[in-house]
């Protein structure tokens, strides 16, 4: 029996040559022969969340692996270094990965695409990473957007956040304020940022009293009025508003040098009457 009079038994299949597969096969390369990325743009890696992967890696393994390309001294890490540290913790000495030959812009592309991808970046790093590909590779904001898969306006506004004071990058990096309130403290200088990230991280501010809060201040003539001070007219609003909503009538406050009055105003003897049973809870 001829070998292909033996095929017909197995099938069609086996009369077809198969392709090469261009997909590269994993292999298990030693951990400790892995170099960290220089162009990786996450910094932060949460210990709980590191911890919670070296539990599924125990219990499951590596499902994905690495990405690396190959170096004079051994490999060096393309994507997946929250893997290669959960791994490390876990006391494993090999890992899974992919190799591939890949120069600076795309390593740093790479590693910024998995990251955006799977929103592991906080604002700051993805900013910083943006402003990589700017400087160092000379690209501009509308190539990055085609790599990166965003829009130029989004790319342009992660970057200007850049512009804003280290201790207020610090607070979003960290995740005490969001993106937007640093968005809204643009264009105020140092002194009056730290003045308003104290007072949105004491008060609890949402982005749009934070946005009300600056515009005061940029547009305030003469000298500006302190953060505080005008932070205090964003809480009086608050108050006002919360107050209105809960009496359904207009209320001001007016302070004083001592404290202050809550103004309530009626209209008529029926609302008088249900602002009466509103605040007394109907005692008589």
């Amino acid at each position: 029996m001829t070998a292909r009079q033996a095929s017909l038994g197995r099938g069609l299949a086996a009369l077809i040559p198969k392709a090469a597969s261009s997909t590269p096969v994993p292999a298990e390369i030693p951990i400790d022969r892995i170099e960290r990325n220089p162009y990786q743009p996450r910094t932060v890696f949460e210990q709980d969340q590191l911890e919670q992967l070296r539990a599924s890696i125990v219990a499951h393994g590596i499902l994905q692996p690495v990405l690396v390309t190959e170096t004079l001294e051994g490999y060096r890490l393309i994507a997946g270094e929250r893997r290669v540290r959960a791994a490390q913790l876990a006391g494993l000495t090999r890992i899974p990965a992919v190799v591939r030959q890949a120069a600076g812009l795309e390593q740093l592309e790479l590693a910024l695409v998995e990251n955006v991808q799977r929103a592991d970046l906080n604002a700051v790093e993805e900013a910083r990473a943006y402003r990589q590909l700017v400087d160092e590779f000379g690209l501009s904001h509308d190539e990055i957007a085609r790599r990166v898969g965003r829009a130029r306006s989004t790319i342009a506004n992660t970057i200007r956040l850049l512009e804003l004071a280290p201790a207020t990058l610090e607070a979003i990096g960290e995740g005490r304020i969001s993106e937007g309130h640093g968005r809204a403290l643009l264009g105020l200088d140092p002194l009056r940022q730290a003045e308003l990230l104290a007072v949105i991280e004491r008060r609890g501010l949402s982005v749009r009293q934070v946005e009300e809060l600056a515009r005061r201040l940029r547009d305030a003539p003469g000298p500006a009025r302190g953060g505080r001070a005008a932070a205090m007219d964003v809480e009086r609003e608050r108050v006002e508003e919360d107050l209105r909503t809960s009496l359904g009538t207009k209320v001001r406050l007016a302070r004083s040098s001592k404290g202050g009055r809550i103004i309530i105003e009626w209209y008529g003897e029926d609302e008088l009457s249900r602002l009466y049973e509103r605040l007394t809870g109907g005692n008589s």
